[in-house]
């Protein structure tokens, strides 16, 4: 074989190798670049820990809904509602799609210049005829005389002017107890504006002693 050929055949084998090392290099290159997927599995213990506080954040989200629209929790505070109520009890009222009616115990914001809440009785409401004996203590609405078992002491007079009709969107309310109750015989009270009632008391909650339904 002449000494052209040998270099020719050095020459392929090298143009040969040199291929090969770029294929693999190329090859090498295509794997580094190649997109990995890795799955990350959640622990049994982040999944509960997950559903536990969605599960609370559900249920206060429900409480404060009820609360703010249906129910709410008020203490008693005073004399005025005794025997019914007495001071220191909790009281569940409410005032969801809630119109006063003559009988109902309700919570008030304020009366006529009286800035603090107050818990009475209802005894008229607008349209009602009303008129109060203060030497018998009969109180007359629509002139019938009511039964009121659950009221203690006289009803006397106070400086209010008793309305012989219960003007539109007024109530008229007074406190169980007759001889230590400021309500709407009293000038401070006075008639009570139907949007000032925050709602209906319907049962005592605490003390378990007292616990019972108010109607």
């Amino acid at each position: 074989m002449s000494a052209k050929r040998i270099n020719e055949d050095k020459e392929q084998s090298y143009i040969a190798l040199d291929e090969s090392n770029e294929l693999n290099k190329g090859k090498k290159r295509r794997r580094s670049y190649e997109p990995r997927t890795i799955h990350l599995k959640k622990s049994n213990g982040t999944n509960n820990l997950y559903e536990w506080v969605s599960a609370l954040v559900y249920a206060v989200a429900v409480v404060v809904i009820i609360l703010t629209f249906f129910l709410r929790l008020i203490d008693v505070s005073g004399p005025s509602m005794k025997n019914t109520l007495y001071s220191g009890d909790k009281v569940i009222i409410t005032n969801f799609m809630y119109t006063p009616a003559d009988g109902d115990i309700v919570v008030i914001s304020h009366g006529a210049e009286y800035s603090k809440p107050i818990i009475k009785r209802v005894i008229a409401t607008e349209g009602e005829k009303l008129s109060i004996n203060f030497k018998t203590g009969e109180v007359k609405v629509n002139d019938k005389v009511l039964d009121e078992p659950y009221i203690i002491g006289s009803t006397h007079s106070e400086s209010g002017d008793i309305p012989s009709v219960i003007p539109k969107g007024k109530i008229f309310v007074m406190g169980d107890n007759r001889e230590d109750s400021l309500d709407s015989r009293s000038r401070e009270i006075g008639l009570i504006d139907v949007d000032d009632v925050i709602g209906r008391a319907r049962f005592v909650l605490f003390p378990f002693s007292n616990f019972k339904f108010l109607g």
